[in-house]
This record gives structure tokens, sequence and C-alpha cells, in this order.
């Protein structure tokens, strides 16, 4: 297992396992009340960050809004002992969500277009500044 710390960044074969494969994510954010909140997310590797998306006003933009550290998991669902931990802190960024949203659904999905897309939502995209790396299953 491999773990770096402050100022983490991916190696090329971590970027690549998330950037490359479909593979869900678990994301957890912390409520007010300081207990993790996790759920599942689509996750990218973009220059090094790690991004998901999701709507302004659903809990994850809510509890970021907060408290902006976040931890994503992501699991080969073919091999539970290759898998990428990152921990950081997000910024939200609404430019340019729908076309990441509409580039994850090619990703996840295969259709050009997020087939969700609802115009009274406005998307958002969570960039994750690496604080740690924690990793199994690559070559180190």
């Amino acid at each position: 297992m491999t773990t770096k710390t402050a100022a983490a960044t991916l190696t090329e074969e971590q970027s690549a396992f998330i950037r490359d494969n479909a593979f869900p994510a678990t994301a957890t954010t912390l409520r007010p009340d300081g207990s993790p909140h996790s759920t599942v997310v689509w996750i990218d590797e973009v220059d090094g960050e790690v991004w998901f998306n999701t709507a302004i006003g659903r809990a994850k933009e809510r509890y970021l809004r907060t408290d902006p550290r976040v931890s994503v998991l992501v699991l080969d669902p073919g091999n539970q002992y290759r898998w990428v931990a990152v921990n950081g802190t997000v910024s939200l960024q609404e430019e340019d969500a729908d076309e990441h949203i509409d580039k994850l659904a090619k990703k996840y999905l295969g259709q050009d277009r997020y087939p969700w897309h609802d115009p009274e939502q406005q998307r958002i995209i969570a960039r994750i500044r690496l604080a740690r790396v924690d990793s199994a299953g690559f070559d180190d």
C-alpha cells in the first residue's frame, strides 16, 4: 500500500486508474454535526486533481460549503485489492459544470449528454486539492 501526505500527488498509474475507468467512487463529506455522509459519485482526474460533479442544493454541496474536507475512495470492482483513496479540500466551480457532467456521462454511460439534465438545477464541480493519497494494487 502506498501513502503520501502533505500536498500529495497521484502517480501516473493512479491518475489513469481514476481517469480511464468507469468505476464508481464513494465521496464522504462531513455533516454540520461532524458525522460522515457518504454517497456514490462519478469521478474524474483533471490535471492532478480529483473531480466529481453534483447539483447545487444537494447534501454534498451544502456540506462542502460548510466544511470543504472530503474523502473519496475508488475501488476496482473486479479486484477489491486495487483501489485509490484521496483526502483533501474542495473548491466548488460552477463554470463548465454542465460540460463536465456530460463528459462523465460519456465515460460512465457511453452517452454524449447527461440524460437527467434538469433545467431547474445548477450543476457544480467539486475539485479536490489532494492532501493525502492511499492506494493498493499498484506498482509502488
